[in-house]
């Protein structure tokens, strides 16, 4: 394939797998396995040439998922269909997952949508900076500026010096990014970024 999503198993409440896990039917690996599960496949995608471009997905060049890569840009993107969910200049909105009541909705009414939120400045701003670290690459400090009209460091340079000063943070060239250890430890590394 020129596409894999490598995630790790989360067990769902209400499924066979709960059931089975509470049981002691299904044993999982634990937080460290689990981490090295995640770097050998890493290492194994990487020598049949796949290329990581995200924490957990990989690609051959030029098969990166544009749908998964402009949601972490922050791109507006619109959902069709039962609970489909849409971005558009800072509102998002998501549609009824009810069938019943989707079929009902008159075309046009502008009531299809079940949830909206109007995003704040800063709820931008924190998932420009957590969205955009899921990437490799990591985030563009001049796009930031150019979107928000700050500069990245005014904002959070305690938390990128900080994290540069653990390993878990890399600054160059105008980029920001999480080093492999920072891949880790993505979740408490983001975190942070909340204003």
């Amino acid at each position: 394939p020129e596409h894999i999503s490598a995630y790790s198993l989360i067990i769902e409440p209400g499924t066979p797998f709960e059931t089975m896990e509470a049981q002691g039917q299904l044993i999982l690996p634990d937080e460290d396995e689990e981490r090295e599960m995640y770097h050998r496949t890493r290492r194994f995608l990487s020598s049949m040439g796949y290329e990581r471009y995200e924490i957990s997905n990989y690609a051959r060049p030029g098969f990166e998922c544009r749908h998964n890569v402009g949601y972490w840009r922050g791109t507006d993107y619109l959902g069709l269909g039962l609970g489909a969910a849409s971005l558009i200049d800072g509102c998002r909105f998501s549609n009824t997952a009810d069938m019943e009541e989707y079929l009902a909705l008159e075309t046009g009414s502008g009531a299809w949508y079940s949830e909206s939120e109007r995003l704040s400045r800063a709820s931008q701003m924190e998932e420009f900076m957590f969205l955009g670290l899921r990437m490799v690459r990591g985030i563009s400090e001049k796009v930031f500026y150019r979107q928000f009209g700050e500069k990245i460091m005014a904002v959070y340079g305690e938390v990128i010096r900080k994290n540069e000063g653990l390993g878990l943070l890399r600054r160059r060239n105008g980029w920001i990014y999480l080093t492999e250890r920072g891949m880790d430890l993505a979740n408490t590394v983001m975190c942070e970024f909340l204003l």
